[in-house]
């Protein structure tokens, strides 16, 4: 939650200054954004490849437990398919890049901006980034409160589809705290797999 409202900040403290400095003569490197997300991409590696259970979590692992990610996946992207029938200004591929963030809003936001600057201009491109960030902000915000009301209306293991990518790290206390210490490991799974996942999808995506 406080990484959250932390990102949050930053990104206000950004447009702010954006908004103060747009009128002065500023050159920006326009590759910047592209070695940022090398730093991302890296950073995805080295936090799935450091990570002290992945050894416990391979030598445990059941075909089962694969259907859990896969699930958080198609029900994503269904659900943001049909929410897309309702949006007029950006197309079905655009909704469907927002949602494979699942939840990994600095990755997803400034992947989806790079890819399609090409495409949609670079302010389009950069609305559409934002409305990653910020949409999937919101997704994890709402995995952290609603995670003992998922538990109860869903099961046990609604709490970790909600957090998508994050319940490697972000989320995964207060899954632990709800749904069990038993599926600590099905949530580590989880979000390694969807994390994974999520600059396949989001390329996939942007690139109609």
């Amino acid at each position: 939650m406080k990484g959250s409202l932390m990102v949050v900040a930053f990104f206000v403290a950004g447009c702010l200054l954006g908004w103060v400095l747009k009128d002065r003569s500023i050159t920006l490197d326009v590759d910047a954004g592209r070695y940022v997300l090398y730093l991302l991409m890296l950073q995805v590696g080295l936090s799935i490849g450091s990570d002290k259970h992945i050894k416990q979590i391979l030598k445990g692992l059941r075909p089962i437990y694969l259907l859990v990610p896969l699930a958080t996946m198609t029900g994503t992207l269904s659900f943001s398919a049909i929410a897309a029938l309702c949006i007029t200004k950006w197309s079905l591929f655009d909704c469907l890049a927002v949602s494979s963030g699942f939840a990994y809003y600095s990755l997803s936001s400034i992947l989806i901006t790079e890819l399609k600057t090409a495409s949609l201009g670079v302010h389009l491109a950069t609305e559409l980034g934002t409305i990653a960030l910020i949409a999937n902000i919101i997704r994890e915000i709402m995995a952290l409160l609603g995670a003992p009301l998922f538990v109860k209306w869903f099961g046990r293991l609604a709490p970790i589809c909600a957090g998508g990518a994050t319940t490697m790290d972000t989320t995964l206390p207060i899954i632990t705290k709800y749904a069990g210490k038993e599926l600590v490991f099905v949530a580590i799974l989880h979000g390694i797999l969807v994390d994974f996942s999520v600059p396949f999808f989001v390329s996939f995506f942007c690139s109609f």
